[in-house]
């Protein structure tokens, strides 16, 4: 592991230890060190494209759309902590956890990382360039809660409530593309994806509440404090039951369901297991929402499957 590796992702990562010196700023800047962001930001936009697939009666699940999601998913996570490194770089060197990452760290400059953030952002737009007009009218109306995000902490409790519209906006996405319009299982699918990511941002938040509050940065770990656990329920099931909607309404047949209990299951175990005062286990907790993401999916991939037999 090199001495300029940043505290807050995993030792010996594939950053750290294989890329080249002068691309390692630069992949810490699009946390390519940690798939997690990528992930969670990808699964909306999955649950979508599959939700889409079994409302239009497809036999299998449009591959094409699924792989330039992925790529889209990493590409727009990346310039999107690029963007929120630029702002956020003065309240970074002053919290323990990202002072050291590449801006206030000296790694790289704010400058270099605006023209990285711009070639990130160029292979988003070309991916969302290949889908129809809607779907890229639709892509580009979420530039303006990804833009107000980095801004939300200095200004109301609830910045997880703003992360979430901005992360699940893959839950639109997937209808979009597939259909040219927006219907209401895409808006319940989306709702349920923003409930999910106040959720699990929350624990994560839980990591740096004391030193946000010294800094003066707000967060729903904050507000909720003690009273955490109760407000995860409430936003786990909310997440649970909109979920179910979008279900119902295309008709989705048992495994997806199985599926979403699944997905329920998990979620309730992260409420269960959760202890605000224990960084490291609510780091787990939060990370372990990429297995999640996959039990609905995989529910819903074979709902795909079975129904073309």
């Amino acid at each position: 592991m090199t001495g300029d590796a940043v505290a807050d992702a995993a030792r010996g990562n594939w950053v750290d230890r294989w890329a080249p010196p002068f691309v390692r700023p630069y992949a810490r800047l699009a946390r390519w060190d940690r798939p997690i962001g990528w992930w969670l930001l990808l699964w909306p936009c999955w649950w979508s494209v599959a939700l889409a697939d079994l409302a239009a009666g497809h036999a299998l699940p449009n591959l094409w759309h699924l792989a330039l999601m992925l790529v889209g998913a990493v590409a727009m996570r990346g310039a999107g902590c690029t963007y929120n490194d630029i702002v956020d770089r003065k309240i970074d060197a002053a919290v323990a956890r990202t002072r050291s990452r590449p801006i206030p760290s000296g790694q790289v400059s704010a400058r270099r990382a605006a023209v990285f953030l711009f070639v990130q952002a160029i292979v988003g737009l070309i991916v969302l360039l290949q889908f129809n007009r809607f779907a890229i009218v639709t892509g580009l109306c979420s530039l303006l809660v990804v833009a107000a995000y980095p801004f939300a902490k200095r200004v109301t409790d609830w910045p997880q409530a703003v992360l979430g519209l901005a992360f699940s906006w893959g839950g639109l996405m997937g209808w979009a593309v597939t259909f040219g319009r927006l219907d209401a299982p895409a808006f319940f699918l989306y709702g349920a994806a923003i409930a999910w990511t106040i959720g699990y941002d929350t624990i994560y938040a839980h990591q740096d509440r004391e030193d946000d509050a010294i800094v003066g940065v707000r967060s729903t770990a904050r507000l909720f404090g003690q009273r955490t656990k109760p407000w995860l329920a409430g936003l786990y099931a909310a997440a649970v039951i909109l979920m179910g909607a979008s279900f119902v309404m295309v008709d989705a047949g048992p495994f997806a369901f199985v599926g979403l209990a699944a997905f329920a299951v998990q979620l309730g175990w992260q409420i269960v297991r959760l202890d605000i005062d224990d960084p490291d286990l609510c780091l787990r907790l939060f990370k372990s929402n990429r297995t999640a993401g996959w039990m609905p999916f995989a529910g819903l991939l074979l709902d795909i499957v079975i129904r073309g037999l």
